[in-house]
């Protein structure tokens, strides 16, 4: 995969992931729709540099053709990427939604275990259609 195509993968990622957060986020809590989506955006940009990292180091450890990565792989890069990407979010929920460490870890996790959902799906559908494209040119 290009570093042109890695970066259009990523930015395609995120705007979904931040899309659906926010929507899911803003029913799920008091908060209003512009803190969230503060929030959410700034993650979102952590979370798109933390994946071109990532994905570099993750690729070179699984090669071969993704489209054939088992759902255990596809498992293992999902949890491994969300745990990283915590360790650096937590801090920005507590200090912009102005909430305790538990309330920024909870709505941390239940933001994670949405998007941990979310990523499982759009790779998998990505790998797909991209391995479509590549076989009808």
């Amino acid at each position: 995969m290009s570093n042109f195509e890695r970066v259009f993968q990523a930015l395609l990622f995120e705007a979904g992931a931040v899309f659906f957060t926010v929507v899911l986020m803003s029913l799920a809590t008091a908060h209003n729709t512009g803190e969230l989506t503060l929030t959410i955006v700034l993650i979102s940009v952590i979370a798109l540099i933390w994946n071109l990292f990532f994905n570099v180091v993750f690729d070179k450890l699984f090669q071969g053709e993704r489209v054939h990565r088992s759902w255990g792989i596809r498992t293992l890069h999902t949890i491994s990427f969300e745990l990283g990407l915590l360790l650096f979010t937590l801090p920005l929920v507590a200090f912009i939604l102005h909430v305790s460490w538990w309330e920024a870890f909870v709505m941390d996790i239940s933001m994670t275990l949405f998007v941990m959902f979310y990523t499982l799906i759009f790779h998998w559908c990505y790998d797909h259609i991209r391995h479509w494209f590549s076989q009808h040119r």
